[in-house]
């Protein structure tokens, strides 16, 4: 199989990229590959995977602006976020935000984190959270002297935990 680019030599490089059910793929000998920016001589990191082997898979004719895009503070070129998979400052989260939607999606399949609680156990955990700022409500009060107040919050973690109570019983007749 000839090269895509130069149609010359023998393709020794294929690279396919799916997006969207959509099968792309680029046939390239070692010289046309290395002139793409493709280093056959480095390992493909990770972010090189997830962001579809940047752009030169993605287009056979890349546009000059695609290369040129950096961070305006540490000078981070778009090459060095996808080699070092790491960010130099504040600012190239503003800069890359393309590539690091498209990583994020890529990685957790969403564009938004969810958090590692599972669903069954997010209420608990909630409710846990609030008792423990009410029992330190609680102590404040005590130590302002209002015994009121205190005595309102005891009342309200009485009632977080027998809808806690009311939740795993339920659970344990389903079961």
């Amino acid at each position: 199989m000839k090269c895509e680019s130069c149609h010359e030599l023998e393709a020794t490089i294929h690279l396919t990229q799916v997006i969207d059910g959509v099968v792309k793929k680029l046939n390239l000998c070692q010289d046309c590959a290395q002139e793409n920016g493709i280093d056959l001589n480095s390992p493909i990191s990770i972010t090189d995977v997830l962001l579809g082997l940047g752009a030169q898979v993605q287009s056979t004719s890349p546009s000059s602006t695609e290369f040129d895009l950096s961070c305006s503070r540490c000078q981070m070129t778009r090459t060095e976020f996808k080699k070092r998979a790491r960010l130099g400052c504040p600012e190239c989260y503003n800069a890359f935000m393309g590539e690091l939607s498209a990583l994020t999606k890529a990685m957790h399949h969403s564009g938004q984190h969810v958090g590692k609680i599972p669903a069954r156990q997010g209420n608990e955990a909630r409710i846990t959270a609030q008792v423990v700022s009410l029992q330190k409500e609680i102590e404040n009060a005590i130590a302002r002297e209002q015994y009121e107040m205190a005595a309102n919050l005891r009342d309200k973690i009485k009632a977080l935990r027998e809808s806690v109570q009311a939740v795993e019983n339920g659970e344990n007749h389903d079961a």
